[in-house]
C-alpha cells in the first residue's frame, strides 16, 4: 500500500476491529456470567418464597393441597421456572404442572440429592424427573425449631436460560457488525479527506516543477491546526514563488525591451565602420556614439538591478519599520540643495511641528522621495517653486511634492507610472532617462498597500502618496 490514504485506513480499520473484538469477548464473558446470576438469583426468591408460604399452609393444612399447587403454578409463571414441593422424605407432594395429579407427584427424590442441591445449587440429574443441565435451587420449609417438613424446588433448564442468552448474542452480534462498518466506512471517508490535501499538494508541487505556479491548495482547514498550517505555508511558499517568477519575467521583460534599440545601434555603426559605408572622417563621431549607447546600456543594467532589489526589499515586510518621516525628508531634500540652487529654484518644505512617525521600510521610501524630488527638479521651470508638504490626516501619512513647469499632457497621465513610459516632456528634457524612476515609486508604495497619484495642470504638477502611520 504505497498510498498515505490506504495506509492510514488500513491502521484505523485495525484500530477499531481489535477494539470491537476485546469489547465483545469481554461483553460476553462477563455478560453470561451476570445473566446466570441474576437467573439463579432470582430462582433463589422464588424459593423462599414458595417455602414461606408452604410453611404457613402447613400449619393449616398439609403440603398436598390444592391452594399450594395453585402458589406453585403462580410462582412458575411469573419466573419462568418450574417448582415442585417434597415432604421430609422427599415426596413430590405438589407441582408447578397445574393439574390434580401430574406425572412428577407421588415419585421421590433421594435424600443425597437433595443434600446435593441444598449444597451446590445445581446438578446434573435429578433422578428420573428431569435429564442432564438443569439448574436447580432449593429451600427447606420450616416449621418451627424442627427438621424441615419438606423442600421446595425450583428448576430451570439450562438451555433456556442459553438459548435466551444465544438470541440475544445474535442481535448483540448484527448490532457490532453494523458498528463496525460504520465506523470503517467513517474512517474511509475520514482517511480520503485527510489524504486530500496532501494529494493536492502532490499535484501542485509537480505542476510547480513544469512552471506553473498559479495553483493553490483549497484551505478546508482551520489554520491553526496542523493540516491547515501545512496549508497555508504551502500556499504562502507558492505565492512567494509565483512573486518571484513574475519579478523574473519583467526583468527579463525589461531588459530585452530596452537593450534592443541601443544594441541595434551598436551594431549597426559597428558594421558600418568595418564595412567603409561610414567614410573614414565620420568614424569618430559615429565611435562617440557607440561609446554613449554603451555608457547607456551600462545605467540601464544598474537601474533595472536596483529596481528588482529595491521592489524585492520593499515587499518584504520583515523589513519595515517605525521611523519619523518628517526627518527622512529633510535628510533627503539635503542631497538636491546644490542642484536645486545651480537652477535658481526655491523649495518650500511644508513640513508638521513634531515628529511624524510611519511604518514602511525606510530604504525604500527614501528612494521614492528622492525619485518624486528628482523628478521635481528634473522638470521645474528656472527660477521657479518645489513645493513638499508633509502632513496626515484619518490615520495616513501624506506626501506631497509639487513643481512648476511644463504640463503633462492628459494622454500620458494615465502611464505616467508605466515601466519604461516617458512623456513628450521627459523626452526632451531627460535625455538619460530609462523610464524606471515612476514605475519604481508606484510599486514600492503599491507593496505597502498604499497609493499615489498624479494631478498635472495649468503648468502645475504634482505627486501625493500616502503611508501608514506608527502604532502608539
Amino acid at each position: 500500500m504505497k498510498s498515505i490514504y490506504l495506509k492510514n485506513f488500513a491502521a484505523t480499520a485495525m484500530v477499531v476491529m481489535s477494539c470491537f473484538c476485546l469489547m465483545v469477548f469481554s461483553f460476553i464473558g462477563i455478560g453470561r456470567t451476570y445473566l446466570i446470576k441474576e437467573y439463579r438469583e432470582n430462582m433463589i426468591d422464588s424459593a423462599e418464597s414458595a417455602a414461606h408460604l408452604a410453611s404457613v399452609m402447613y400449619e393449616e393444612s398439609s403440603l398436598k393441597g390444592w391452594d399450594m399447587g395453585v402458589i406453585l403454578s403462580f410462582i412458575s409463571r411469573s419466573s419462568g421456572a418450574n417448582a415442585f414441593v417434597t415432604d421430609a422424605d422427599g415426596v413430590i407432594t405438589s407441582c408447578s404442572d397445574g393439574v390434580p395429579m401430574c406425572k412428577h407427584i407421588g415419585k421421590r427424590l433421594p435424600k443425597e440429592i437433595i443434600e446435593d442441591v441444598l449444597v451446590n445449587d445445581r446438578i446434573s440429574k435429578l433422578g428420573d424427573l428431569y435429564e442432564a443441565g438443569h439448574y436447580v435451587v432449593c429451600a427447606p420449609i420450616n416449621h418451627g425449631n424442627d427438621e424441615p417438613v419438606g423442600y421446595v424446588l425450583v428448576t430451570r433448564a439450562a438451555k433456556n436460560i442459553t438459548g435466551a442468552w444465544s438470541a440475544f448474542l445474535v442481535w448483540s452480534g448484527m448490532l457490532t457488525v453494523g458498528l463496525i462498518c460504520c465506523s470503517l466506512i467513517l474512517s474511509l471517508v475520514f482517511s480520503k479527506k485527510l489524504a486530500k490535501p496532501i494529494d493536492e499538494i502532490s499535484e501542485a508541487s509537480r505542476k510547480f516543477a513544469r512552471g506553473d505556479f498559479s495553483v493553490r491548495v483549497n484551505q478546508e482547514y482551520d489554520p491553526t491546526d496542523e493540516m491547515g498550517a501545512l496549508i497555508d505555508s504551502f500556499n504562502k511558499m507558492a505565492d512567494s514563488l509565483e512573486a518571484a517568477e513574475v519579478r523574473r519575467s519583467e526583468f527579463i521583460a525589461n531588459i530585452s525591451h530596452e537593450l534592443r534599440t541601443p544594441m541595434t545601434t551598436i551594431a549597426g555603426f559597428a558594421d558600418g565602420i568595418l564595412d567603409g559605408t561610414i567614410p573614414q572622417e565620420e568614424e569618430k563621431k559615429y565611435l562617440v556614439s557607440i561609446r554613449d549607447e554603451t555608457r547607456r546600456l551600462s545605467r540601464l543594467v544598474r537601474d533595472m538591478l536596483d529596481v528588482s532589489q529595491t521592489n524585492a526589499r520593499a515587499a518584504d515586510p520583515t523589513k519595515r519599520t517605525d521611523f519619523d518621516l518628517t526627518e527622512l525628508v529633510l535628510q533627503t531634500l539635503l542631497s538636491f540643495e546644490s542642484r536645486a540652487v545651480k537652477k535658481g529654484l526655491d523649495v518650500d518644505p511644508q513640513l508638521p511641528d513634531t515628529h511624524l512617525m510611519v511604518h514602511a521600510e525606510k530604504d525604500a521610501i527614501t528612494q521614492v522621495i528622492y525619485n518624486l524630488l528628482d523628478n521635481a527638479v528634473k522638470f521645474a521651470a528656472e527660477n521657479s517653486c518645489i513645493t513638499l508638504r508633509l502632513y496626515k490626516d484619518g490615520g495616513k501619512a501624506y506626501v506631497s511634492v509639487k513643481d512648476c513647469g511644463e504640463t503633462i499632457p492628459p494622454d500620458d497621465l494615465p502611464f505616467i507610472f508605466d515601466r519604461f513610459h516617458k512623456s513628450d516632456r521627459s523626452r526632451s528634457m531627460d535625455k538619460d532617462g530609462v523610464g524606471l524612476g515612476l514605475y519604481l515609486v508606484k510599486t514600492i508604495i503599491n507593496s505597502h498597500d498604499e497609493d499615489i497619484a498624479v494631478k498635472s495642470e495649468d503648468g502645475m504638477t504634482e505627486f501625493v502618496f500616502t503611508l501608514p502611520l506608527a502604532e502608539k
